[in-house]
């Protein structure tokens, strides 16, 4: 009889159900296999804190394009105009705040409609970045072999890890502060943390890459680049368990 009425209880209940209670049953069951104790008064809980900050940090590509006959008389051509422009950015280069290096340097041919080559083109790039943006800015209006092909806002290293450091301190505080309120709710003296994850994240600036490459190609080459770095919001998440005590 009672194994009657296991069966029709068991056939009652739904497939997702059965499901759920077998898993349980199996997860119990290797528990009492191994002498683990089942995990009592466990909570997941989650925090978070934010931010939000001015990028300091400013990235501009200026590039140049030529075309001719002769590969080797273009490539000349470009070289000249990257010669030209990091000598004229190596004059106001600064560690951390004005750091100049060389970018993609490229020459391919080009075909005519019989797939035989009719001429070359190439392409050269110069990268401007650091926290000096006023300069940098500055310097962008005296290069005049090149032209402004992006512009790029960031944050720093070093307010990225102080802002971090201090978000993660509130996401922290605010994670312990509900633990022990959690605790206090169900009728537990206190807790203890089981495990704990820290995540960091930077959220994009508010104004659309394009709309500041559209604002650097509208200046004119001899002027200095208008800058508008927006503002970016730092984002800490601390997720993990928490075991309440008696």
């Amino acid at each position: 009889i009672v194994a009657k009425e296991k069966r029709f209880i068991m056939l009652t209940l739904s497939s997702r159900h059965f499901i759920a209670a077998a898993a349980l049953c199996t997860s119990l069951a290797a528990r009492a296999e191994t002498g683990a104790p089942v995990p009592q008064g466990v909570v997941n809980l989650s925090s978070s804190a934010s931010l939000e900050v001015t990028k300091d940090l400013l990235n501009v590509a200026l590039s140049v394009t030529r075309e001719g006959q002769d590969a080797s008389a273009v490539q000349s051509q470009l070289k000249q105009a990257l010669d030209a422009a990091l000598t004229e950015a190596k004059k106001a280069a600064r560690p951390g705040q004005a750091e100049v290096q060389s970018g993609n340097f490229s020459l391919y041919p080009r075909y005519s409609n019989k797939g035989v080559i009719s001429g070359w083109q190439g392409s050269a790039e110069l990268v401007i970045e650091g926290r000096d943006m006023a300069a940098i800015g500055a310097l962008t209006g005296r290069i005049t072999t090149m032209t402004i092909a992006r512009v790029g806002y960031n944050l720093s290293r070093e307010l990225r890890e102080k802002v971090e450091g201090d978000v993660s301190a509130q996401a922290i505080a605010r994670y312990r502060t509900k633990a022990a309120d959690y605790a206090k709710q169900f009728g537990y003296a206190g807790y203890t943390i089981r495990e704990v994850a820290v995540n960091t994240g930077e959220a994009m600036a508010y104004m659309p890459a394009a709309g500041l490459r559209a604002k650097a190609m509208s200046a004119p080459a001899d002027e200095a680049l208008p800058i508008e770095p927006g503002k970016g919001t730092v984002t800490v998440q601390v997720t993990g368990t928490v075991q309440m005590t008696k």
